[in-house]
């Protein structure tokens, strides 16, 4: 008697396993740039998605080096959820080595990009830039729209400030996008994206509201945040605060000794 419940407790074990591993295997398999792209994926997604995060929350998205360990995981993902804006550098280069073949979603799509403080385009430069542009037209033709579109796309992410989602308004953004790129990928998990991404959404707008209260009770000399890194931009612009820091909008940058002094 007891080792048939012994052999009765190894089988439903057993059948618990396999059942589990069914469930995983059935899962929406993404890859999310980093930890908070991630938990934004996880939120929207739910049991129906598996999300795996190449940049974990103690990690640098700026200088980030993709092991071949990433590359398999990416491989095998059906969705690569990214930031855009040139967040993430080392991304297309990953991609190419993985042999990704599944989609990317660009989070950040359709968000009004800010420039980065102190861009080494400003000036001079610009006008530089408007002057070749108007010598290339005729040849827009012959290389093609697309191709003219893919180089002032990336010339505008090299100026953009990447750290978008700090405004609570963007935020709502990526989870639009997110969903939409859920749903082209699982169509019959729509239900379940459409009603996550607008509790999301709700919860987001509300706590905006809050946030803006708060900070009107606030006198504006008061509204001033010192941090290391400019990475705040899109909050300072949202929430009417004054960000002050030694370093620029990417970690790589070197803090100046009269920034630091300031």
């Amino acid at each position: 008697m007891m080792r048939s419940r012994i052999t009765a407790l190894a089988a439903a074990a057993l059948l618990l396993g396999v059942s589990a591993s069914a469930h995983a295997a059935d899962k929406l398999k993404t890859v999310a740039s980093f930890s908070i792209l991630g938990d934004m994926v996880k939120t929207v997604g739910g049991d129906r998605v598996e999300v795996s995060t190449l940049v974990g929350p103690n990690g640098d998205a700026h200088v980030f080096s993709p092991t071949p360990a990433d590359a398999k995981t990416l491989a095998g993902a059906e969705l690569f959820f990214v930031n855009g804006l040139g967040f993430e550098g080392w991304m297309e280069r990953l991609e190419k080595s993985s042999d990704f073949k599944g989609k990317t979603v660009v989070a950040s799509k359709g968000v009004a990009p800010l420039e980065m403080a102190g861009d080494h385009h400003h000036g001079g430069e610009v006008d530089e830039h408007d002057d070749h542009d108007d010598h290339e037209d005729n040849a827009k033709e012959e290389h093609g729209h697309e191709e003219h579109a893919a180089a002032e796309e990336h010339h505008d992410d090299e100026d953009a400030d990447p750290h978008a989602w700090q405004s609570l308004a963007n935020g709502a953004v990526y989870v639009a996008n997110i969903r939409d790129g859920l749903i082209a990928a699982d169509p019959d998990g729509k239900a379940v994206y459409e009603a996550n991404a607008e509790k999301y959404l709700a919860a987001l707008k509300k706590e905006d509201e809050a946030a803006k209260a708060a900070l009107a009770a606030l006198p504006q000399s008061r509204r001033r945040i010192i941090t290391s890194h400019d990475a705040f931009g899109y909050l300072a612009d949202a929430y009417g605060i004054e960000v002050i820091s030694p370093e620029g909008v990417s970690t790589e940058s070197e803090a100046s000794a009269q920034d630091v002094a300031k």
